[in-house]
């Protein structure tokens, strides 16, 4: 049957079921796919915190978003095209987001009485008019995929789980997806059950076939590859990335990295990539709490590793008094907050950016940390290695702020060019150091950057006093001299604070100049808001737009900056940390927008934020 071809720009697809259906692991292949095919794409998923949620209900929903298209796109889209839905609760729970005339296909298998009473459906929704203003595709794809499977010898269960992959098959076709990556995939996930890796793989295989020969289907959709700068590719999520840019930060300074980690969701994937890349001098160490896991990571810096631990919110607040002895011995520690929906447990598979103000000011005493934000999930590997730059030069503890969004989230990624990453230079202390009447003074300032000398213990002629008491300026002698306490305070925050002379100018996106409302951003807002900026251009209205990667300190021409706009709107997914920030450090007033459903935020809503202020001038 030869079938109609119709061309898009963009397509935004969202697989959704319960937990157990497998819809993570198909849209991600849906996604490595569309990747290699040479789209520009962004992803969501959506998911549970339970292991296993329970069956049939809203809470146990898990959805997988994809936004891919033939040009440059920032988001996962505002909402989906099309929705995939394996059974009623997947149906409830994402229909509110599905914009009228949107595909909808429906696995009626599993439209049950017992499964629609249990999200409130007194009659199937499939078989009653309340659909008819989608494009309905009701289709058995459980049983579908039992019959396809009829001659394997696996069990009926087994069988049934492999509707995924049928439903793979049938959006593969759908959207000319390649097939080459999937079939090789589950190859090599099922090599140890060959039968299980033959029924998966005929699945797909029928659902695609499905695809090409029935009629519920007469017209396939082509989404051309994109136009990418030059360059070898590949997808990465921003887990990955920022453990790819730990790795980076271990070669590029020739220091062993350490990590030590206690797994928490959603930072647990770093720890895993992590531990598999021995060969470039890397250690792992899943300790048995979150503060053995800093102190260890402390200790390793110590003693001439790059001490680096990860976590989210809550570890975060177990590693405060580490964190605190960090700034006190004035080492390096690379802090990797991957931040979630608070507080306490709260939405431990949410997205949120709420804990700024706790890497600012979470720790006893004046304890000043640099804390650096990556923009977008192949941002993170960027800002680990500039977050390692900092750690190292300026002999300081430094926060990364990642958040659920980019670290689940994928994107398209240029490798970069090894060999023009920045080089860190540890530059230890040598024995020449001790070799002074005097003998060595491990806090001793470098003027320029006023960090101390980074002794490796047992380096003769360097012995000195380390922990936690208050050190006498230049010899690191105990001190419970008021006057020094007081220089040492300020000497601390004065090295943070002089870590903006070396970073770059904030730049501001403004292109025609005349512009006098300003959106300023910081971690992973960056997408939203720059679609929204986009449609805010192409309504006719001039904005301007900037983002934050360093915020303690700012950049230098922060103040400069605000204050050359009328007015400033600073979107979070928190209440007004950025805001609260920028008031009571700048003294200039913003206009905040927040919201914390753990969702990032959609480009639309944005747009309209903006217009409204741009009117009201």
């Amino acid at each position: 049957m030869t079938k109609q071809v119709q061309q898009l720009d963009r397509v935004i697809i969202r697989f959704a079921g319960d937990s157990g259906d497998g819809m993570q692991l198909t849209g991600d292949r849906f996604t490595q796919e569309t990747a290699a095919f040479g789209n520009d794409l962004s992803t969501l998923p959506n998911f549970p915190a339970e292991i296993r949620a329970p069956a049939g209900t809203l809470p146990g929903v898990s959805s997988f978003q994809l936004h891919f298209a033939d040009h440059d796109i920032l988001t996962p889209g505002d909402a989906p095209n099309v929705l995939v839905a394996m059974n009623p609760a997947a149906l409830k729970a994402n229909l509110a987001d599905l914009p009228r005339g949107a595909n909808l296909i429906v696995n009626t298998d599993e439209f049950t009485k017992r499964n629609l009473s249990k999200v409130g459906y007194e009659t199937s929704p499939v078989e009653d008019d309340s659909l008819a203003e989608y494009r309905v595709h009701a289709l058995p794809l459980t049983s579908m995929t039992v019959t396809a499977l009829a001659d394997f010898d696996i069990s009926k269960k087994d069988a049934e789980r492999a509707k995924n992959m049928f439903a793979l098959g049938l959006l593969s076709w759908l959207y000319h997806r390649p097939t080459e990556g999937t079939l090789a995939f589950l190859e090599r996930k099922f090599a140890s059950k060959p039968e299980i890796m033959k029924a998966n793989i005929a699945a797909f295989q029928a659902g695609w076939s499905y695809g090409e020969t029935t009629e519920a289907f007469s017209v396939q959709y082509e989404i051309k590859p994109a136009e990418h700068e030059p360059g070898l590719y590949r997808n990465i999520t921003g887990n990955l990335a920022l453990a790819y840019g730990l790795v980076a930060a271990g070669v590029q300074s020739g220091l062993p990295i350490f990590l030590g980690s206690y797994p928490i969701t959603p930072a647990s994937d770093i720890l895993h990539e992590i531990s598999k890349h021995k060969r470039f001098g890397v250690r792992t160490f899943q300790a048995e709490d979150e503060i053995a896991a800093v102190g260890a990571a402390l200790g390793a810096s110590f003693g001439g590793s790059l001490g680096v631990t990860t976590t989210s919110g809550p570890g975060l607040a177990l590693k405060s008094e580490t964190i605190g002895l960090g700034v006190a011995t004035e080492l390096p520690l690379l802090v990797i907050d991957v931040q979630r929906a608070g507080p306490s447990t709260g939405l431990p598979t949410k997205t949120e950016q709420a804990d700024l103000l706790q890497a600012m000011h979470g720790r006893n005493g004046e304890a000043p940390v640099p804390v650096v934000a990556p923009q977008s999930p192949s941002d993170c590997f960027g800002a680990a290695l500039e977050a390692a730059r900092i750690a190292v030069k300026y002999r300081t503890p430094v926060i990364l702020l990642s958040d659920g969004y980019l670290a689940n989230g994928s994107e398209p990624w240029k490798l970069p060019d090894v060999e023009s990453l920045p080089t860190i230079e540890p530059d230890f202390a040598g024995p020449e150091a001790g070799s002074s009447e005097e003998g060595f003074r491990p806090f001793e300032r470098d003027p320029a950057t006023l960090a101390r000398p980074w002794a490796i213990p047992g380096t003769a002629g360097l012995e000195h006093r380390i922990g936690g008491l208050e050190k006498a300026d230049g010899t690191g002698n105990i001190s419970y001299d008021p006057a020094n306490h007081d220089r040492m305070v300020r000497l601390r925050q004065a090295k943070v604070d002089g870590i903006a002379g070396d970073i770059e100018p904030l730049a501001v996106d403004d292109p025609s100049g005349k512009a006098r409302v300003l959106v300023l951003g910081w971690g992973g807002t960056y997408g939203a808001i720059s679609a929204a900026v986009r449609r805010v251009r192409r309504s006719g209205r001039t904005i301007a737009q900037a983002h934050l990667r360093h915020l303690n300190p700012f950049p230098a021409n922060l103040p400069e900056v605000l204050r050359s706009y009328d007015k400033v709107i600073v979107p979070e997914i928190n209440l007004g940390q950025l805001a609260l920030l920028l008031r009571g450090r700048l003294l200039i007033d913003v206009i905040g927008y927040n919201q914390v459903r753990g969702l990032p935020f959609k480009a639309e809503e944005l747009q309209g934020v903006i217009q409204d202020v741009i009117d009201s001038e």
